[in-house]
């Protein structure tokens, strides 16, 4: 098979991969509304007394930055600035999804593969509900590129704990409700709910923004091979003239003309 119709099975790959990530976000960021309203229910009721240590990170903890990079090559440099974000702050915990990131091991928390992250979800989970539950971080960050359109994405480092909820039309939430847990663990674990699908949403649309560069390299490839192509036949043409006229010129000069 030629390179060329490679790359173009390629760059239409490609434009249905970023297709397919924003609608999984969307589909995300719903079930993200839900949760918000949950949460806020909780922390803006009146008939709740929770525990502020809960809700008030240490701010003289460490914080921990969870990197989302990709797998698979063809891309440029996609991993570039998030590399040298993770180089700029060393001292902070990681998790690392991606097996293209810089290999980096200090204070490496978790390092797995876009595929792993799929299957062993569970590991990145844990990690965080233990950081909430014990207050191990003054903040929580997901570094990642942000899909903004079909031709372009955006560097993106985002705080997702501590959390600020406002509530809704400005007054507290007066619903009774009946808890057979604790309050405070509840509210633990419905924030580690949230903060994972922050990160769901971050991977599916750092996904989109992976294959918008892949696209638009694979289309910038198929430029330079039309390109190529152009110029092969064009001198391609050129020698069979030259070798036309050559002959006519023999031919001449066999018959003494």
């Amino acid at each position: 098979m030629r390179i060329k119709n490679v790359v173009k099975v390629m760059n239409f790959h490609s434009l249905l991969r970023v297709d397919s990530a924003k609608k999984k976000a969307e589909k995300y960021f719903e079930i993200e509304k839900e949760l918000n309203n949950m949460i806020s229910s909780i922390l803006y009721n009146r008939n709740f007394i929770l525990d502020q240590k809960t809700l008030k990170p240490n701010p003289h903890k460490p914080e921990l930055d969870i990197y989302i990079g990709n797998d698979y090559g063809f891309c440029g440099n996609f991993n570039q600035e998030i590399n040298n974000n993770m180089e700029k702050f060393k001292a902070n915990f990681k998790i690392v999804i991606g097996k293209k990131m810089k290999n980096i091991t200090e204070k490496l928390l978790l390092r797995i593969t876009k595929e792993e992250f799929h299957k062993d979800w569970y590991k990145i989970e844990r990690i965080i509900l233990k950081g909430i539950k014990n207050m191990s971080y003054s903040k929580i960050n997901v570094i990642y590129n942000h899909y903004n359109s079909i031709n372009s994405f955006t560097f993106t480092r985002k705080t997702l704990f501590p959390i600020s909820f406002e509530e809704s039309s400005g007054k507290s939430h007066k619903e009774d409700f009946i808890v057979e847990t604790d309050i405070n663990d509840l509210f633990v674990n419905l924030i580690t709910l949230y903060i994972s699908y922050q990160i769901i949403i971050a991977e599916a649309n750092s996904w989109a923004a992976e294959n918008v560069m892949r696209q638009q390299i694979t289309r910038e490839s198929l430029k330079k091979i039309d390109e190529i192509e152009f110029y092969k036949s064009r001198k391609e043409r050129k020698e069979k003239k030259y070798k036309d006229f050559k002959k006519i010129i023999e031919n001449y000069q066999r018959k003494g003309i």
